[in-house]
């Protein structure tokens, strides 16, 4: 009998969802988080028919050039900066992600950052666990009130309509920058006007960034944006790193150019700018905006069902339904003879 194909998975996840692989592939499942070298990634990619990787799995050319059999990386993330979509096409490669099933826990995340920030909550509780108390301070701890301010989004995608609608019960006006506009009919249903991205700077009370990071929006927020926002602004990002040039932010907290953030993401994360970590007006979490168990777990069965998809199983058979390069499929190889028996 011929072997199953294989498939890697790169990271803990859901044993119940990546047991639906289990009847028609072979599954390799790392039982720890690790942070593999290229090297070592590419070892693991090697001999491999489809791979389920997180964000710290940067795929790219070098990684799958050993990997004759591999057809399929399904990324575990809505985003895929860690992903050369160009490389994987060139090599017949498929790739997917997870878009659509996190939409709403990444906006009310984004929502608790923004509020967060504004109120000054880390300050405050980092201040009450040293032994600290200021109640008795009638101007302690003032922060700043977001209902009835103004809400700028850049990047309107899923995400940022679902952080604007959530808008509608602050009293907020929306305001967006998106690289195209909108319909008529979702700006309705999301109360939002579209302006350009100065306009976007110079309004927005509250400003949050859901943008994906390419080479064009790398540092889209830097020291030339952050000067043309009101002093008294929010920004939040729960984006990604690179999105914002976070030395220019942390210079424009301290000298009192910005008055608060709100940052799920970093540039070169892990690490985070030491500037940052100094200061008190901004509130700060390790990229977690996803990190509720029904998102996760929601994110692991799409990553699933692509690569269930793309080798014909499941209900969306021949056609992944979270393909990020459909001309791959025009490039795939050819079928490959069958893995040996494993000894």
């Amino acid at each position: 009998m011929a072997a199953k194909p294989r498939v890697w998975v790169s990271r803990p996840t859901f044993d119940s969802e990546v047991a639906r692989l289990e009847p028609h592939f072979e599954v390799h499942a790392e039982p720890e988080e690790t942070k593999f070298t290229s090297a070592e990634l590419a070892a693991k990619l090697a001999g491999c028919d489809a791979a389920i990787v997180g964000l710290k799995e940067r795929v790219g050319a070098a990684e799958v050039a050993g990997a004759k059999r591999l057809r399929i990386v399904a990324n575990l993330a809505v985003g895929y900066d860690n992903l050369d979509l160009a490389a994987l096409t060139a090599a017949g490669i498929a790739a997917s992600n997870t878009a659509d099933v996190l939409n709403e826990s990444v906006a009310d995340y984004a929502w608790a950052l923004l509020l967060g920030a504004a109120r000054r909550m880390g300050a405050a509780e980092r201040w009450l666990r040293a032994g600290q108390w200021h109640a008795t301070e009638f101007k302690g701890w003032l922060g700043t009130d977001v209902r009835g301010r103004t809400l700028g989004v850049l990047g309107m995608g899923r995400i940022g309509q679902a952080i604007a609608r959530r808008a509608q019960g602050f009293g907020m006006p929306v305001l967006y920058h998106n690289r195209s506009r909108l319909p008529e009919a979702v700006e309705r249903a999301c109360r939002a006007r579209y302006v350009d991205k100065p306009a976007l700077l110079r309004e927005s009370d509250c400003l949050v960034l859901v943008l994906p990071l390419t080479p064009e929006t790398h540092h889209a927020i830097g020291a030339a944006e952050l000067a043309q926002m009101k002093p008294t602004a929010v920004l939040v990002n729960v984006a990604r790193g690179g999105i914002v040039d976070d030395a220019a932010l942390a210079a424009a907290l301290r000298e009192g150019r910005l008055a608060a953030a709100g940052l799920d993401v970093f540039e070169g994360e892990p690490r985070v700018h030491p500037d940052l970590l100094a200061l008190d007006n901004v509130l700060l979490s390790p990229h977690i905006a996803s990190a509720t168990t029904d998102t996760r777990r929601a994110m692991t069965a799409v990553a699933v069902d692509n690569v269930l998809a793309f080798f014909g199983h499941g209900p969306h058979a021949g056609h992944p339904p979270n393909l990020l390069n459909p001309e791959a499929l025009a490039l795939a190889r050819a079928p490959l003879p069958a893995h040996p028996k494993l000894t």
